[in-house]
């Protein structure tokens, strides 16, 4: 005997085999290979395996760079300072995922965009406040500035209580001085390094980074908060060489000198203001930037390069800080040197 058999509303078999109730294995199977077909086809997934590949390894050298080995050329302080760079690979590899509609190398991508925005992320952010009770300014104003006086009247026109220059050559001192007496009444020159403030400064002296004449200075600023010890320094220069690769080692052996000076600071308040020559990432810093914070980190909006002034790629110039709050950090208009003025502003 035939049996007549019927189909609920919603329930019947679609035309293309796949059940029609929106919840079921069937349907979402059906919108899993309309996806893959709008990239290439199932073929999608097989395509792009060097481009995936690429991806972890980009992944991989943002997230394990402190492993990169600094035995051969310095690599791993050459990465450091220009580890945000890294990430414009990205777009790169994203265009190349495109073209080759490979939807592994598409997934492969988060990798390293993941990466790149839990290291970076916060950086691009704007967390600059309003107020302190003490503003700074630290510029390398370049031995071959073509103008001394212009440069010292822009960084006088900032407002700043304490300014920091660094790469004074002797010739010049005397036009930064002129030009920057009516803003500021107390300073002091230590070798290549100066300290302008309008507040009194005392125990000025040397610090020993161990390069054989005087590139770092301690010295105290009386505020009407209470006293700060204020630190300027030029660490020695880096070079990028074929045969040799990155040459740091001078610079590095200055930072932990200069870290130890600033570890056995009596005064709680500290700031540092110079060119170091390095960035916060950069491993061979670790003896200052441990124990210090960036304001450019804590209280800044963006990266903050400073140089090239043309063409700003990095921060190797910073200001850091401890024992004090900081509230804003950003970066001044160039003036005749190679290098960005910094500023920041700082609570008790």
């Amino acid at each position: 005997m035939a049996r007549a058999y019927t189909t609920e509303a919603g329930t019947e078999p679609g035309q293309d085999g796949t059940d029609r109730w929106s919840g079921s294995p069937a349907s979402a199977a059906a919108r899993a290979r309309r996806a893959i077909a709008g990239l290439g086809g199932e073929g999608g997934w097989r395509r792009g395996w060097i481009i995936a590949l690429l991806a972890v390894v980009l992944a991989l050298v943002m997230a394990l760079h402190a492993r990169v080995p600094n035995r051969v050329g310095n690599l791993g302080s050459l990465l450091e300072t220009f580890l945000p760079w890294v990430g414009a690979a990205i777009p790169v590899l994203l265009l190349a995922a495109l073209l080759r509609r490979s939807a592994t190398a598409l997934v492969a991508l988060l990798l390293p965009v993941v990466v790149w925005a839990d290291m970076f992320g916060g950086l691009i952010t704007d967390k600059r406040g309003t107020g302190g009770d003490l503003t700074v300014v630290t510029h390398n104003v370049n031995a071959d500035n073509p103008d001394p006086a212009g440069t010292a009247r822009q960084l006088a026109a900032s407002g700043a209580e304490v300014v920091a220059l660094q790469e004074l050559p002797g010739r010049s001192v005397a036009e930064y001085e002129k030009a920057l007496e009516d803003s500021y009444p107390h300073h002091t020159v230590q070798g290549t390094v100066g300290l302008w403030s309008k507040y009194p400064i005392g125990d000025a002296r040397p610090v020993d980074i161990g390069i054989g004449w005087t590139r770092a200075m301690r010295a105290t600023v009386t505020t009407p908060r209470g006293e700060i010890a204020v630190y300027g320094a030029h660490l020695p220069s880096v070079r990028v060489k074929f045969e040799a690769g990155f040459t740091a080692r001078q610079r590095d052996v200055a930072a932990d000198l200069l870290g130890e000076a600033i570890v056995r600071e009596p005064i709680d308040k500290v700031v540092l203001l110079g060119d170091l020559n390095g960035t916060m990432n950069d491993r061979a810093l670790a003896s200052v930037t441990s124990q210090m914070r960036s304001t450019q980190g804590a209280a800044g909006d963006g990266f903050g390069f400073s140089w090239p002034a043309s063409f700003p790629m990095t921060r190797i110039d910073q200001i850091m800080v401890k024992g004090v709050e900081p509230v804003s950090s950003w970066t001044l208009p160039p003036t005749g040197s190679d290098h960005l003025p910094l500023a920041a502003s700082v609570s008790w």
